[in-house]
């Protein structure tokens, strides 16, 4: 691979190119794999050389249709100090319409703006099984490398558009959805059957719910709290009630 190339393709660890090229990278043996078995479409995989003498190399050596490329400048592809040898290149799909949306429960992530923090609530979604994730355009980016790190896969399992503004919010509201907005303000999960039809709001836990959100929002929710701390992260609160509403 040239130099070219090789800057090419290390400027997709920066957003404003992965906005522009519509490409994002992945990191990772486990990761990669699951975007490979995906939907997402895989334009080259890049290895280095300690990966290629692993016996792990063998399963994806044996891909075809993708480019497999040696590195040995492999740490220009990775923002982690201790890769694992192994990255790929995906494009980024085109967004769903919102008026295309048919889930019955939706998660919506408002000024998320932590990467770890996203990527946990990715894997929480994708664990108990809610398909559908809707992000608002002042969280963090989905495609950041540190959030698909932490998926771990999960990424590659869920219906994401991410820059959501609150109009598209009021779209589906309008079509029968209810606004369930988690909140330290809120009443108790354990008083509400949340099944069909339901948007859930898990916001900036320093910041709490915007104004905007908590005007259309039809309930208020939140972890009934028995000791003395102000608040839960928001990656916690959210695998407590995404665990709840999944009972």
């Amino acid at each position: 691979m040239t130099k070219n190339e090789l800057k090419y393709y290390s400027s997709l660890l920066k957003k404003k190119y992965r906005n522009k090229e519509k490409k994002f990278i992945v990191e990772g043996l486990k990761s990669v794999e699951e975007g490979i078995n995906s939907k997402y479409k895989c334009e080259k995989i890049f290895v280095s050389n300690n990966f290629l003498e692993s016996s792990e190399s063998k399963n994806i050596l044996k891909k075809k249709n993708i480019d497999i490329l040696k590195l040995s400048d492999f740490l220009k592809l990775t923002d982690t100090v201790n890769p694992q040898g192994i990255a790929a290149v995906f494009e980024i799909p085109e967004k769903k319409n919102i008026a295309e949306i048919n889930s019955d429960i939706i998660i919506y992530l408002d000024n998320i703006s932590d990467p770890g923090n996203l990527g946990t609530i990715i894997r929480n979604c994708d664990w108990f099984g809610f398909t559908t994730l809707l992000i608002s355009g002042n969280s963090v980016d989905v495609y950041n490398p540190k959030v698909v790190r932490t998926t771990m896969g999960s990424i590659f399992h869920l219906e994401i558009i991410d820059d959501v503004q609150t109009h598209s919010l009021i779209i589906l509201k309008n079509s029968g959805y209810k606004i369930f907005c988690a909140d330290t303000e809120g009443n108790s999960i354990n008083n509400f059957k949340i099944k069909e039809k339901s948007i859930i709001t898990f916001s900036n836990e320093a910041a709490g719910p915007s104004d905007e959100l908590l005007n259309i929002s039809d309930y208020k929710i939140t972890i009934p709290s028995k000791g003395n701390a102000e608040s839960l992260n928001v990656a916690v609160a959210a695998s407590i009630i995404l665990y709840e509403i999944s009972k």
